[in-house]
């Protein structure tokens, strides 16, 4: 389901779960990669990466529907997922191998920076079209990492961003052709390695208090 390998001083997390949705045993197990990083010693950084054509498509509405009774455990977990990102003591990248929709782009938006593949996928937040609103720790996600009217197209209208108009409006800060993605991103990665990684976490948890907290507070809103 997922696969964790270190390359030098980078650590590769592939997910590897058709469209990478977000079922718990593949949010248990992103968890696991996430603590075996941040015990790691040394200079690290950590690129995250998926198969073929999915990046990922975020929650995993099928299981979902079959355990209705654990709606908010479930969208508690997800948000927590962010929150980890966010709170790593090593810098993040994500290598968006194809589509990024909906809780899968908002796992590109919880890490330091994104390499986008440029000729196959789209980052979208489709949740307007799927009569769907956000969590408050989603939203304020979501607005910490993108400019106010780059949050308000693509929450309120689902536009679908390929590779070069996500990075016009910010999205995502490199792009690359299918060969070229995943290696950009060690690239980049590896740049970073060299950072204090508590100097780094201190920074981002200073950057992105709010969104933190609501991530870790209620999933629904009060």
């Amino acid at each position: 389901m997922i696969e964790l390998k270190r390359e030098g001083d980078v650590f590769v997390l592939r997910m590897d779960a058709g469209e990478n949705r977000f079922h718990p045993d593949l949010l248990a197990a992103v968890n696991d990669a996430l603590t075996e990083v941040e015990q790691a010693e040394g200079p690290k950084a950590l690129v995250t990466t998926g198969a073929g054509k999915f990046y990922s498509n975020g929650l995993d509405l099928e299981w979902l529907g079959a355990h209705q009774e654990e709606f908010v455990p479930y969208l508690e977990s997800v948000n927590a997922l962010y929150a980890r990102f966010l709170e790593l003591p090593a810098p993040t990248v994500a290598a968006v191998n194809g589509h990024a929709f909906a809780g899968g782009a908002m796992l590109t938006l919880a890490q330091d920076f994104a390499v986008m593949r440029t000729d196959r996928g789209y980052v979208c937040l489709p949740e307007v079209d799927l009569g769907m609103s956000f969590t408050p720790g989603m939203s304020a996600l979501i607005q910490s990492r993108l400019t106010a009217p780059v949050a308000h197209e693509a929450m309120l209208t689902g536009r679908r961003y390929a590779a070069e108009q996500a990075r016009e409006a910010g999205i995502v800060q490199r792009t690359a052709d299918e060969a070229g993605v995943l290696p950009a991103a060690i690239e980049l990665a590896a740049s970073l390695a060299g950072k204090n990684g508590k100097t780094v976490k201190a920074i981002r948890v200073g950057l992105y208090k709010q969104a933190i907290a609501a991530l870790r507070g209620p999933a629904l809103p009060e």
